[in-house]
């Protein structure tokens, strides 16, 4: 054991770790987005070992994460990675891929004596190499093993005496010790049986209410764990301590995906070009472009960074080649007229910020209702327009175009099922959402089925209200294309 090790192991060291990463639930929940069940099941293994209560032989906790492509299962064993260790890439990660024949998993373990060329053959799996993938931050090494399903029954095998007792017997026949790692495997099974299971439009549907979520994540749940048992032999499946369903992402995770990767890439330039940065300008209906190109119910996130590469990055690469942009500007990228592609340019001086998050029309005599909703939409970063009476409301859509209307149905000088009829008038595909404490007529129930005016029945969550804007936009988004 290495000095370092040794202090690492000391209680004032497990202290110090404890004092480095502050609330980490929080700090994962910022990187990994739409996904709470799995930040509550792996936070407590990681402060158990912070505490110095983590299990003797065996490792601190292993994980199979499962769930549809592109849910971010990969992703959070790299956030993981950067709140301990300060980089996503202090992780030992193995790809099951590349072991799919019988005779290539003796590249984890080493050749034994006896083989050609036994020596100049450096296992994969190794006490250096856990070691290597910790930090002054902490000395707990994660070990990743990606697509799982796709390996050799040997690597299963392989794997029993690591689950089990923590140690790996290598091929020279000495040790590995896993007793200071968390172990998590990823895999695809049961991928298409949940895709089947969710709605095609799962991606864009985020008001659904709990209970029904709630009836979606246990049916998931019980596809995934019916493939995991399908696939791998009991005592595999009795190691793992804990089999995590990822749930489909919606219009709420992907704008937050979002939002983290164009802030990714403003930081990159930040980085990258030092006293030559600039600002890049992403507006609002860019990002929903983005997000219309980048996400998809049957990949999730997966495509948005080469989406943003592809139509941000690269362009942005060229105009900076080119000298087009000065020191201290500001880039805006805004959607083409034909809609297909992007279109970057300098600001001039003195040119107003455009929004980066929507602008809501809200229309209610409720001024208690506008100020709670205007203080919740300000902390998401919208922009709320305020009306209290039709008449009012008309004249801000005739200044200012919003992205949605939020109406009440009983106005002082009318009823927002008519109001939302003038305003997409005025404002064509305006997606608009009615709110009522009573029950509409026969006449403005059918209106609002014609129209597409979903209607929210009062008293409801605020988390309702917000989704359901986002729903809204992003379905009109996806119609327009």
């Amino acid at each position: 054991m290495t000095d370092r090790q040794k202090t690492n192991s000391t209680p004032r060291s497990r202290s110090r770790q404890a004092a480095e990463t502050p609330d980490l639930s929080s700090v994962l929940s910022a990187k990994v987005v739409g996904q709470p069940n799995v930040i509550s099941s792996i936070v407590p293994y990681v402060e158990m070992f912070q505490a110095g209560l983590a299990p003797e032989n065996r490792p601190v906790g292993v994980f199979l994460l499962l769930g549809p492509t592109g849910t971010g299962k990969t992703r959070t064993v790299e956030a993981l990675a950067e709140v301990l260790h300060g980089s996503s890439r202090n992780l030992l990660k193995i790809d099951c891929g590349e072991f799919q024949m019988e005779h290539e998993v003796a590249k984890l373990i080493g050749a034994p004596p006896g083989y050609l060329g036994h020596r100049e053959t450096q296992p994969m799996l190794s006490q250096q190499k856990l070691t290597a993938v910790t930090s002054e931050r902490s000395s707990l090494s994660l070990v990743l093993f990606d697509e799982i399903e796709k390996a050799a029954p040997s690597l299963t095998r392989l794997l029993l005496g690591v689950l089990d007792r923590g140690v790996l017997r290598l091929g020279d026949n000495s040790s590995v010790n896993f007793e200071k790692s968390l172990v998590f495997l990823t895999s695809n099974l049961g991928a298409k049986e949940m895709m089947r299971e969710i709605n095609p439009d799962f991606g864009f549907q985020s008001a659904t209410s709990g209970a029904a979520k709630e009836d979606v994540s246990q049916k998931l749940q019980s596809i995934a764990l019916s493939a995991v048992r399908r696939k791998f032999s009991p005592e595999f499946v009795n190691r793992i301590d804990h089999v995590i369903t990822y749930q489909p992402l919606d219009a709420e995770a992907f704008a937050a995906i979002t939002d983290h990767e164009i802030d990714n890439l403003q930081n990159h330039v930040n980085t990258r070009l030092g006293i030559r940065c600039f600002a890049v300008e992403v507006p609002f209906p860019t990002r929903q472009w983005l997000i219309e190109r980048g996400t998809s119910p049957e990949y999730g996130a997966r495509e948005l960074k080469r989406t943003i590469h592809k139509h941000l990055t690269q362009p942005l690469a060229t105009m900076v080649a080119k000298n087009q942009v000065e020191p201290g500007a500001r880039v805006r990228v805004e959607v083409a007229k034909n809609g297909e592609s992007l279109v970057l340019r300098a600001t001039e001086n003195g040119e107003a910020v455009a929004p980066s998050h929507p602008t809501v029309l809200l229309v209610d005599d409720n001024r208690d209702l506008l100020q709670f909703l205007e203080r919740l939409m300000a902390e998401a970063g919208w922009e709320l327009l305020a009306a209290e009476s039709a008449g009012e409301a008309l004249k801000i859509v005739s200044k200012r175009k919003p992205n949605a209307a939020l109406l009440d149905y009983m106005l002082p000088d009318g009823n927002g099922v008519d109001l939302a009829q003038r305003l997409q008038r005025i404002v064509p595909n305006l997606p608009v959402i009615m709110m009522t404490g009573t029950m509409l007529g026969a006449e403005e129930e059918a209106i609002c089925e014609e129209h597409d005016f979903p209607v929210l029945r009062k008293p409801f969550l605020a988390t309702d209200v917000m989704n359901q804007i986002r729903a809204r936009i992003s379905a009109r988004a996806q119609n327009g294309r």
